[in-house]
C-alpha cells in the first residue's frame, strides 16, 4: 500500500513538473511573440526609387535583428522630417546632411531628431552642359549664361531663355538652384524647369541625341552619369563663387570644390536620421544605423538597373537582397555588432 502511494506521488510530481515546464515554454514563446509585435519600425522615403533600395537594405538588417517592419511610406521630404520629429515615423534613410539642413531644422532639429552614421558618402552635384556646345563657344562657367546670346543656345521652348533642367519641387536642390540663379544674376536669362526629374532627364537625353544643346542639374550617384559621360558627352560647369542658402550653413570655396572645380554645391553625404526617443529606447537599431554603409558606386549601379526597367517594388527588393548576398560577410558582421548593443540596455 505504501509502495503504491509512493509511486502515485512520484507520478503526480512528474506530471506537475512537466506541466510547469510546458507552461514556461509557452509563456516564454508568448512573451517573445508579443515583444516582436510591439517593436515595429515605421519609416519613409521620397518617390526617388534609389532611396527605396537603400531603405530595403536597412530594413533587411532590422528584420534580422528582430524588428517588425511596416511598409515604408512614400511622401515628400518636408513631411518625412516632420513625421519623424513628431514620432509618427521612427526613422528615414534620406538625410542629405547639407542639402536637407533646412528641412531638419524646421522640423525641430536635434531636440527631436538625431542623425546617425553615414549611409552613403561622396555625393557630388552641380551643373552640366553638352561638350560640343561647351567647346564651340568656350563655355566653362555658369555665369556666362548672363549673356543672352549664350543663354539662347539652351533655349528649348522659344522664349529666349536657357532651359535649365532642375529638381523636383520640394527637393533640397530646388532651393540651391533658385538661390544660384539670383546670386549669379541669371534670373533674366535662365529658366529653372521643374517636374519629375527622371522624366525631364529622359527628354533631355532625346534632345541631346538629336544634336540640341542641353543644360541640366546633375547628381551623382545617378544613372545619368552612365549615359552622358563627363569629358566625353558633357562637362561640369564651374560657378563664379560659392554662395548657398543661409539655412544650409557657412561654406567656403573649399567645401564646393571637386577636382579643382568650384561646382557650387557642397559635397554631401546621406545619413539616417531618427526620432530621438526611438533611438533612446532601441539601442540595437541605433547601433545598426551607425554601422550600415552603401557605397555610392552601388547606388549608381542600382540607378541604372532602375532606368533599364527593373523598377517594380519586387525588383528593388530583389536588388537589395542581391546586394546583401554580395556583401554577406560584412553585412552579417554589422548585424552581430548591433546585437551586442542589447547588453547595454
Amino acid at each position: 500500500m505504501k509502495k503504491t502511494t509512493f509511486v502515485a506521488v512520484i507520478i503526480t510530481l512528474l506530471v506537475s513538473l512537466m506541466a510547469c515546464q510546458k507552461l514556461q515554454v509557452t509563456t516564454d514563446s508568448t512573451e517573445k511573440e508579443v515583444l516582436e509585435k510591439e517593436i515595429s519600425i515605421r519609416s519613409a522615403h521620397s518617390n526617388w526609387l534609389e532611396e527605396k533600395f537603400q531603405a530595403e537594405i536597412v530594413n533587411i538588417g532590422l528584420k534580422k535583428l528582430g524588428y517588425q517592419i511596416e511598409k515604408p511610406k512614400e511622401i515628400d521630404y518636408s513631411a518625412i522630417y516632420i513625421s519623424v520629429a513628431n514620432g509618427d515615423l521612427d526613422y528615414s534613410v534620406v538625410n542629405y546632411e547639407k542639402l536637407h539642413s533646412k528641412f531638419f531644422e524646421q522640423a525641430g532639429g536635434e531636440k527631436k531628431m538625431e542623425r546617425v552614421g553615414v549611409l552613403t558618402d561622396n555625393l557630388v552635384q552641380g551643373y552640366q552642359i553638352d561638350k560640343k556646345t561647351a567647346d564651340q563657344y568656350q563655355i566653362t562657367n555658369l555665369e556666362q549664361l548672363k549673356e543672352p546670346k549664350i543663354a539662347k543656345l539652351f533655349d528649348s521652348d522659344g522664349d529666349g531663355k536657357a532651359n535649365l533642367i532642375g529638381c523636383n519641387p520640394g527637393w533640397g536642390c530646388e532651393l540651391v538652384i533658385n538661390h544660384h540663379l539670383k546670386a549669379y544674376g541669371l534670373e533674366d536669362t535662365v529658366e529653372h524647369n521643374q517636374g519629375r526629374y527622371t522624366a525631364l532627364i529622359a527628354d533631355l537625353i532625346t534632345r541631346y541625341k538629336q544634336g540640341e544643346s542641353v543644360l541640366y542639374y546633375a547628381y551623382n550617384p545617378h544613372w545619368i552619369s552612365s549615359i552622358l559621360k563627363v569629358d566625353e558627352d558633357v562637362i561640369w560647369l564651374e560657378v563664379p563663387f560659392t554662395s548657398l542658402p543661409e539655412e544650409q550653413g557657412s561654406f567656403t570655396e573649399k567645401d564646393t570644390t571637386v577636382e579643382d572645380e568650384n561646382r557650387g554645391f557642397a559635397i554631401d553625404r546621406i545619413r539616417i536620421f531618427a526620432n530621438k526617443k526611438f533611438l533612446e529606447n532601441n539601442l540595437v537599431a541605433k547601433r545598426w544605423f551607425e554601422l550600415v554603409e552603401i557605397p555610392d558606386s552601388d547606388i549608381s549601379a542600382e540607378s541604372l538597373r532602375l532606368k533599364n526597367g527593373e523598377d517594380s517594388p519586387e525588383d528593388i527588393r530583389r536588388h537589395a537582397e542581391e546586394w546583401v548576398k554580395s556583401n554577406q560577410e560584412l553585412f552579417d558582421g554589422w548585424v552581430e555588432e548591433a546585437r551586442k548593443a542589447a547588453s547595454e540596455t
